[in-house]
């Protein structure tokens, strides 16, 4: 993709903060996602969360950068510089994923969504989309 091209995409993604598409059954996934000063932490100056939720509320999958985690495998394994991680289940304390694009980013968690969605028999089609406001 061109320089161009991820930009418009970065841009595109910002659009979706503080929204909220809805699934079938009380399913839905909500988009936090900022611009930030990089960081070490955070060297792609975006600060995000991705998350679905179950009917209840319960988070059932998420991709952000709110904190570090440890790396998977053991605790000898050098932890990783960045704090970008994903959530693959409710109980998943998170595992370190590694940033490319904004775009490949959402790549990543609607394939993750759709998985998801399909265990659960969920219809893969947004029925509503709400907007709220983020910090």
């Amino acid at each position: 993709m061109t320089e161009a091209g991820s930009e418009y995409t970065l841009e595109y993604l910002l659009a979706f903060d503080g929204r909220e598409h809805h699934y079938p059954d009380g399913y839905f996934v909500k988009f936090e996602i900022k611009r930030i000063d990089p960081t070490p932490e955070r060297p792609h100056g975006l600060r995000y969360s991705f998350t679905l939720h179950g009917p209840e509320g319960t988070r059932l999958i998420g991709f952000d950068n709110a904190h570090p985690v440890a790396p998977v495998g053991g605790r000898y394994k050098k932890k990783p510089e960045t704090a970008d991680h994903w959530h693959r289940t409710e109980s998943d304390l998170g595992r370190p994923y590694r940033f490319v694009s904004a775009e490949q980013l959402v790549d990543d968690f609607f394939d993750e969504v759709e998985r998801v969605l399909t265990h659960h028999g969920i219809e893969l089609v947004v029925i509503a989309t709400t907007e709220r406001k983020t910090s």
